[in-house]
Parts: structure tokens; sequence; C-alpha cells
């Protein structure tokens, strides 16, 4: 009798989940290979930096598990009693309730809090489709929780350092235009341009304008230069005394560590100053912080 063609068992039987040997959970955890963990002894990520799951596609995901089953397993770590953590995968894991899954197949990993935390984050950003506010408050944390530089963190994140520096100053933003950003009715390039108004309230009025006309970057850079530059015998003084790279850099990399706007000024003579600011107790307390750690 002629073997059954694969194709007729459906897409399933294309998908070789073999690969992945289970092992028992104490020896997976002790040699972190995949074991099969029942679903109701699984808790959700406290360290999750996404914070919405788009309903839409996490049922697509759904489907596909239905049909596939789970192509790659998830992440977890052993906790008290029964129980595992979520590393990473939470998508997978809440699509997999979804298709009424009773076990899922999981990598088990040995890790404290702070591994935990560097690892979910870390591995996040790298791997989902973060909004930019979730990508800043994950850069955040890994700054505040897991005592990384921001040099560190470019290297562990595999990024540039100004662009981690570009994503950390998303958060001294208001947090209507941080939300706008979230829900993408702005975007990068919009919000860094928003960066440089040093006034919040028309910070707000210059993003409310930019939604409801939707303007573009280059709209928008064109309204904010004439907001900080009103005077165009000032704005051609300034163009003139655009800052050298060097002080430009230095700028940029301080803007990462200080909660409020910096300002450097410099003239051809190479006279300027430097200035910190701050719109709270709170901040004013992080800036002196920070500059007791110089001593």
């Amino acid at each position: 009798m002629a073997k059954k063609s694969p194709l007729g068992r459906g897409l399933g039987a294309l998908i070789d989940n073999s690969k992945y040997e289970k092992k028992p959970v104490e020896e997976a955890i002790s040699t972190s290979a995949v074991a099969e963990i029942e679903i109701s002894k699984i808790e959700v990520n406290p360290f999750q930096p996404r914070v919405e799951f788009d309903q839409e596609a996490l049922q697509e995901l759904s489907n596909s598990i239905k049909e596939l089953g789970i192509i790659q397993p998830i992440t977890v770590r052993k906790i008290k009693g029964d129980k595992f953590q979520i590393i990473s995968g939470e998508r997978r894991f809440r699509a997999s309730k979804l298709a009424k899954l009773t076990t899922i197949i999981a990598f088990v990993r040995e890790a404290d809090d702070q591994e935990m935390l560097e690892m979910a984050l870390v591995e996040n950003i790298q791997r989902e489709d973060l909004n930019a506010i979730e990508i800043a408050i994950s850069y955040q944390r890994l700054v505040d929780e897991c005592s990384l530089t921001q040099d560190k963190l470019s290297e562990r994140v595999g990024k540039k350092r100004t662009t981690v520096t570009n994503y950390l100053r998303l958060l001294k933003l208001p947090a209507l235009i941080q939300l706008g950003l979230q829900r993408k009715l702005i975007g990068m390039g919009h919000a860094r341009a928003l960066i440089s108004i040093e006034d919040a309230e028309v910070q707000s009025n210059v993003y409310n304008k930019v939604v409801s006309e939707g303007l573009s970057v280059r709209e928008t850079e064109k309204i904010i230069r004439e907001i900080n530059q009103p005077n165009s015998k000032a704005a051609k003084k300034e163009k003139g005394h655009k800052l050298p790279e060097e002080f430009s850099k230095f700028k940029t990399d301080i803007e990462g560590y200080f909660p409020g706007k910096v300002s450097l000024k410099r003239n051809n003579a190479g006279r300027g100053s430097l200035s910190l600011s701050f719109t709270s107790d709170e901040e004013f307390n992080k800036i002196k912080e920070l500059l007791s750690k110089i001593q």
C-alpha cells in the first residue's frame, strides 16, 4: 500500500517538532533544555515590556497554533512550588491558551529576578515589534534596574549609542505626546523634533497641530525652528555659531543621563555655557544625585 503523502495530513505534517528533544522538567532546568509544561502552571512575566497585545494578531497566531502547533518554544524559569514564569514568548503563551492547549514546550532557564529582567527586556527588544515608548521604557529599566551604562546597554541590545540616547530622550516628552507615539499618530522624527521645545504646553500645542493637520517631519521641524528662533537675525546668528561636532556629541550624550532639558552654547571664540533645567523637585534631586556620583 502506498505511503500517504504528508500533504494529505495538513501543514502540521511539514513542521518537524522532533528537533526539540523534550526532557523531564527537573532535568531540563539543570541543562537549559526543552520540557513540555502544563499551561496552568505558567505565570506571565511581571517584567514584560510590552503593555499592549494586538487581539486580532493574537487570534491569527492562535489559529496558526491550532493548525501547526508551537513551532518555537517559549522560555521560562522555575519559581516556587511547581510553578514557572515566562522569560520570553508571552504572545505564543497567550495564543496557546486561546487555542485551548493544555501544555506548551518551553526552554527552562535558571535566573534570579535581575537576570530575569535583563533577559526579558533584551530579548523582547531584539525580537518583538515593540512601539518606540515601550522600547524607551525598556532601555530606561535596563539602565536603572540592571545598572547598565548607556555604552553597555548599546552593546547588549546591538544598537548605536546615539540610537539608545534618542529613545531615552522620548521619556522626557509629555504623556500626551508619548501616547501619540505609541498609537502611531506621529513618528520618531516628529517626536525628536518636539523634544527641542522647552515649554511643555507649547510642545502639546504643536503636537496637536501636527496630528490634526497631518504634518510631515520637515513641516514640523520648520514650525519648531520658528518657535525656537522667532527673530530671523537671531536665527542667522545661531546658524553661524553651530556647535562643533564634539560639543554636539557631548550634549547628546549627557541628555541621556539627565531628566530635564540640557542647553549647551558656544561662540566662535570658544566661550559658552552649559545649563541643566528641571521641572520638579524630583527632577532636581535626580540631577543632584547624578552630579554627586562624579565625586
